[in-house]
């Protein structure tokens, strides 16, 4: 019995369109990046980027459990001496809502340029409108943990 390997024009993607209201960061996060991954296909291999592409809506009204909207910060700096910056995540869910979710997922794919093909294709929107309309995205409902 051989190995089956998947070639480049056999690759089939789909479209998935997820409302974020009402659902959990992080378990949000590891679903989308398994679908981005592709290992929902049964020609999953994790050398290809064999995933579909994503649409996330509705990006500000997703959770955070217990404290983290006032413990957890995102951290950047400038390079300068000093130039340690820190926002907290509410900040940060007022200013820019898709990037939250974007960096949740980003952390749960490869850290390497394989990691950056797949993560292409997730587009998220913090509102309930997305310009995806003549892709034909199929809902996708995904379970809200019981709390």
């Amino acid at each position: 019995m051989k190995t089956y390997a998947v070639k480049a024009g056999e690759i089939r993607r789909k479209w998935y369109l997820i409302d974020a209201q009402d659902l959990v960061l992080g378990r949000l996060a590891s679903e989308v990046a398994s679908i981005l991954k592709g290992k929902q296909k049964p020609e999953y291999s994790p050398h290809l980027d064999l995933g579909d592409n994503v649409i996330i809506v509705n990006a500000d009204k997703v959770k955070l459990t217990g404290n983290k909207l006032d413990k957890k910060f995102y951290y950047r700096h400038s390079g300068y001496p000093g130039g340690l910056k820190k926002m907290s995540y509410r900040e940060l869910m007022e200013r820019k809502p898709e990037f939250v979710v974007k960096k949740a997922v980003k952390g749960m794919l490869p850290h390497n340029r394989l990691g950056r093909s797949m993560l292409r294709k997730l587009h998220v929107y913090a509102g309930p409108d997305h310009p995806h309309q003549a892709q034909k995205p199929e809902k996708l409902e995904l379970k809200e943990a019981e709390r």
